[in-house]
């Protein structure tokens, strides 16, 4: 069967499995699922499992608690059906789904997770896991994002990852690693939980450290209400502050062209090469916060990393054929600096801040997106500050030496300008900022990289900082690009997947890296092993009271 459409807008009028509530200082997400309301029709949402329409929801409404709910400094996630707080990802739909829609499924799960994470680590708005029922697999993992954890003491409800014995594969959203890593559970009782398909409850699950507090039903209430306060009063969320309104993104597709009002994505089918363009700002921009929160939506600092964010989930869901994206930029310099300048004069406005962790979170989804990433930097290019990253975020790139001599009235020669933003404001998986990434382990170039902040770089003064990779001439421009592309449309996709997932994470590893760089690429090998997926698989065989046939053979 073929994937659907699909489609990361939505909006809480228009969700099917979550409701959100908000009273005051505290929000509650309640996670009801529809059975019926599924991507494909070949499932059942049963027991509050969820697939990809569930998690977009979810994710829409992480931003949306951000964004338009500055007074909220708690978040609480609980299950909305009798003894069930999630069962994680539905198998039927993980048994039916292609293996790029598994893997990118899980890719995007995981995505979600880390914006929870982010919430509560840099935004004051922490998220307690209310965890009412059973939370199996997937379920456990939503909780395991949240900063607390509470479980039910019930006798019955309990937390578990059972993928290895049940569906022989990993926990798909980052449960082994968090376990160990962020919840400090010890290795051999990690591994006993992992292949525990009952899993643990009550004092036990609080002695392995895999949840926080216990409370009988009688005391349940009382003990979530106790949570929410104590972490309320370390939030430094505004009080009386209004949120700002995450509106519908103008978008237009038609043919091979997807027009934002700022992103524009241009599909070339032939050479598998999607170019994403990005255009300055146009009129006056926020100076301050308050202006920030003023414009809201309409502000284009915050509207093209909206946009931005969209295209990319679009293309990589939509369009898994097109393996390179080029970035290109249009537009003044200068106007970008002026947009972008709000984010660092004004770091303790609520909202700066969650823009400028939108951006961190939207590059970070671009780095870890398995496609071949090329910046091309022109004359009447703006590739400065914020959109410098870009630059910095491509596995090539390529600025033009001099400028188009053959034009009627040349333009100016192209040029890049560095800004404190790309400092350290949007530090990557392994914690670095791009550059600090780019100049691993040599201090010196990083120094003289830093020291031009601010200056407009022609293309032999940004080769010199070792800023971009190639810059010819107008003579050989068009050829360079057109033959990098080509050549790389002749490669195989998975072996550049892994060669560009290997470049792009130097230095030391996180949580975040461990995640997407070892989990990620461990269930995408599991993914197409029989023993997972075969005729005779665990994710074939589950619920059919069959049980699966293993190769025993050790690889």
């Amino acid at each position: 069967m073929s994937e659907p459409f699909v489609d990361f807008q939505t909006h809480p009028q228009h969700y099917r499995h979550w409701r959100l509530d908000v009273d005051g200082t505290a929000a509650t997400l309640v996670m009801t699922v529809d059975p019926d309301a599924g991507l494909r029709e070949d499932y059942e949402l049963k027991t509050n499992s969820y697939d990809l329409g569930v998690d977009i929801e979810l994710r829409d409404a992480v931003d949306r608690l951000r964004f338009e709910h500055p007074e909220v400094k708690v978040v609480v996630v609980t299950g909305g059906l009798e003894k069930i707080f999630c069962a994680g990802a539905n198998i039927q739909m993980l048994a039916g789904a292609s293996h790029g829609h598994k893997v990118n499924f899980c890719k995007f799960t995981n995505e979600t997770r880390n914006g929870i994470e982010d919430a509560s680590a840099n935004s004051g708005q922490v998220w307690i896991a209310a965890v009412n029922g059973t939370a199996a697999g997937g379920g456990y993992e939503l909780a395991l994002a949240c900063d607390e954890i509470l479980l039910i003491d019930d006798k019955a409800s309990a937390v578990s990852l059972p993928e290895i014995p049940l569906l022989a594969v990993l926990p798909g959203t980052g449960g082994l690693t968090r376990v160990v890593e962020k919840r400090g559970v010890r290795r051999d009782l990690a591994d006993a939980f992992a292949t525990r398909t009952e899993g643990v409850r009550g004092q036990q699950a609080v002695d392995w450290r895999l949840v926080d507090h216990i409370a009988a039903a009688s005391d349940w209430d009382a003990l979530v209400a106790a949570r929410i306060e104590a972490r309320a009063a370390t939030s430094d969320r505004p009080a009386n502050a209004a949120g700002v309104t995450l509106t519908p993104l103008e978008r237009a597709i038609e043919g091979d062209t997807i027009a934002y009002s700022v992103v524009t994505v241009e599909i070339d089918r032939t050479t598998g090469a999607a170019t994403i363009n990005i255009a300055s700002p146009e009129g006056v921009q926020p100076t301050t916060g308050e202006e920030l929160a003023a414009a809201g939506a309409d502000a284009w600092i915050l509207r093209t990393v909206r946009e931005l964010d969209d295209a990319i989930l679009h293309l990589r869901f939509n369009e898994t054929d097109i393996g390179t994206w080029r970035f290109t930029t249009t537009g003044n310099a200068k106007a970008v600096l002026d947009a972008e300048a709000v984010l660092g004069a004004d770091t303790d406005h609520w909202l700066a801040r969650e823009v400028r962790l939108l951006w961190a979170r939207t590059l970070s989804r671009l780095d870890v997106s398995a496609r071949t990433l090329i910046a091309t930097v022109e004359p009447g290019s703006c590739f400065a500050g914020t959109l410098a990253e870009l630059v910095l975020a491509a596995d090539r790139s390529f600025m033009l030496e001099g400028t188009w001599e053959d034009a009627d009235d040349p333009p100016p020669p192209a040029s890049i300008r560095l800004s404190e933003a790309n400092v350290g404001w949007f530090p990557m998986a392994n914690d670095l900022s791009r550059l600090g990434t780019r100049f691993w382990g040599r201090d010196d170039a990083l120094a003289k990289a830093e020291a031009a902040v601010g200056a407009d770089l022609l293309a032999h003064e940004a080769a010199n900082l070792e800023l971009v990779t190639f810059t010819p001439d107008d003579l050989d421009w068009d050829d360079e690009i057109r033959l990098m592309v080509e050549e790389r449309n002749s490669f195989s996709p998975d072996a550049l997947t892994g060669m560009e997932a290997n470049y792009r994470f130097v230095g030391p590893e996180t949580m975040e890296t461990r995640i997407f760089g070892r989990l990620t690429a461990w269930q995408n090998w599991i993914f197409q092993r029989p023993n997972a997926v075969g005729p005779d698989g665990a994710l074939q065989r589950f619920g059919t009271g069959s049980r699966p046939v293993f190769d025993r053979k050790r690889v």
